[in-house]
């Protein structure tokens, strides 16, 4: 069996993997862009995505690139603390089973963790795709043509499988009201002022978060409220003109903001579609059930519903029973993260003063002993279903079971690759 999957992000890559290891099968991933992903937020990854990471052998890694953030920390202009939300306690909810990780550096373990026997080509993607007796067959930009039986779209929000076998994206895609952008810059002094805390400006209408990395650079994370989905031409000078009012350390961040190209950034939207397939086409991960960073959980649901799709391959008669088996036992965790983030998207930056102050009593009463375990518990809450309750794991993975916490290992020489290296696998 043959597949070809569009998108070597976290979803395509997760799923290339499960396919070639764990079912045999033939795999090409195709990405549009020039090499790997270099820019990226830092997220919180926990759940379902969690379990199957540690169901496919890739948890370690993830391990020693993720971060020790002790918690979040809001700020006024002045840099004083105005609300603080530790993370320990959340991570004690969920059993140990959260890590801080940068989105690129996640991809970097899933693309680390391919057999060379995958192919890997940069720079190409669909132009047509055509339903074939056996399949599918896909026409590349380059002119090239390959066919096989099954043709994955996991190439994000913006889907080119999706637009060529559903239609025009804003059928699909929700806008929720932000924009949201992330870079990295060269800072010692802010590097050293940040330590391991992740700090936000409190603010309205927009906020800015910095955090420092390994590699001595500072990460931002920007997010603010827009009426229009469509992304500004130039990046650099849109996060100028949002973000010049900001005080604290924001002004610095912005005059180490690279240029545009080398910004993340996009629009706070989820995906809704009524079928994830057609035929021997199917999407996963944002392409079709973007729940935004609203929701938090967006990289380990594309994690978890790769893993649960390849299980569906490998235990159905058909490869149309399989998708149509995905879909029904994945779509309704994938509900529920989007409706949770659409309840909660107007408090997510707040718009006015008074749901500033409301947010800021929100983190101090989930900062407390008390009210914090039962916010930790509902945390916890948003990690089912269990992956074991839907597909297949190791007997020796802890999804299969419920154990104590565990304890991370020691950081080993992977630390020194930076976020956005191209290793051999990569450039191969």
């Amino acid at each position: 069996m043959r597949a070809v999957i569009c998108g070597a992000g976290i979803a395509g890559l997760a799923l290339a993997g499960r396919l070639h290891n764990a079912l045999g099968w033939e795999v090409v991933v195709l990405e549009k862009a020039p090499g790997p992903r270099t820019e990226g937020y830092m997220i919180d990854f926990f759940g379902p995505g969690y379990d199957a990471a540690e169901a496919m052998g890739v948890l370690s890694w993830l391990e020693e690139l993720s971060y020790p953030i002790s918690g979040a920390t809001f700020v006024d202009d002045q840099g004083r603390s105005r609300a603080h939300l530790g993370y320990d306690r959340f991570a004690r909810s969920l059993d140990g089973r959260l890590l801080s990780i940068m989105r690129p550096d996640l991809e970097l373990a899933l693309r680390e963790r391919l057999s060379f026997a995958v192919g890997l080509r940069f720079g190409v993607s669909p132009a047509r795709v055509d339903a074939t007796a056996y399949g599918v067959r896909v026409t590349l930009t380059d002119g090239s043509s390959l066919d096989a039986d099954l043709l994955v779209g996991a190439d994000g929000i913006h889907s080119t499988v999706r637009a060529l076998a559903f239609g025009d994206e804003r059928r699909y895609v929700r806008h929720l009201g932000y924009h949201t952008a992330a870079f990295t810059f060269a800072d010692p002094e802010v590097h050293a002022e940040l330590g391991d805390r992740f700090c936000l400006t409190d603010t309205v209408g927009r906020q800015m978060g910095l955090y420092a990395l390994r590699d001595g650079k500072v990460a931002a994370f920007a997010v603010h409220r827009a009426s229009d989905p469509r992304r500004p031409e130039d990046t650099r000078a849109a996060l100028h003109h949002e973000y010049r009012s900001l005080g604290w350390l924001v002004p610095r961040a912005l005059a180490g903001c690279p240029p545009s190209p080398q910004v993340y950034y996009e629009q706070v939207a989820q995906t809704v579609l009524p079928s994830w397939s057609r035929g021997r086409i199917v999407l996963v991960g944002d392409a079709c059930h973007a729940v935004s960073l609203l929701a938090a959980q967006g990289a380990s649901l594309a994690i978890a519903g790769a893993y649960v799709l390849a299980d569906q391959l490998a235990g159905s008669r058909s490869v149309e029973e399989a998708l149509a088996g995905y879909e029904r036992l994945w779509r309704p965790a994938v509900n529920r993260r989007q409706r949770s983030a659409r309840r909660t998207a107007r408090w997510f930056v707040p718009a006015t003063p008074r749901q500033l102050r409301l947010r800021r009593i929100a983190l101090w009463l989930a900062d407390l002993p008390v009210t914090g375990n039962v916010a930790g518990t509902a945390l916890a809450g948003r990690q089912r279903p269990y992956l074991r309750q839907l597909a297949a794991v190791p007997a020796w993975s802890r999804t299969a079971k419920s154990t104590g916490p565990r304890s991370r290992p020691a950081k080993s020489t992977r630390l020194a690759r930076s976020s956005g290296e191209q290793t051999q696998r990569a450039e191969s």
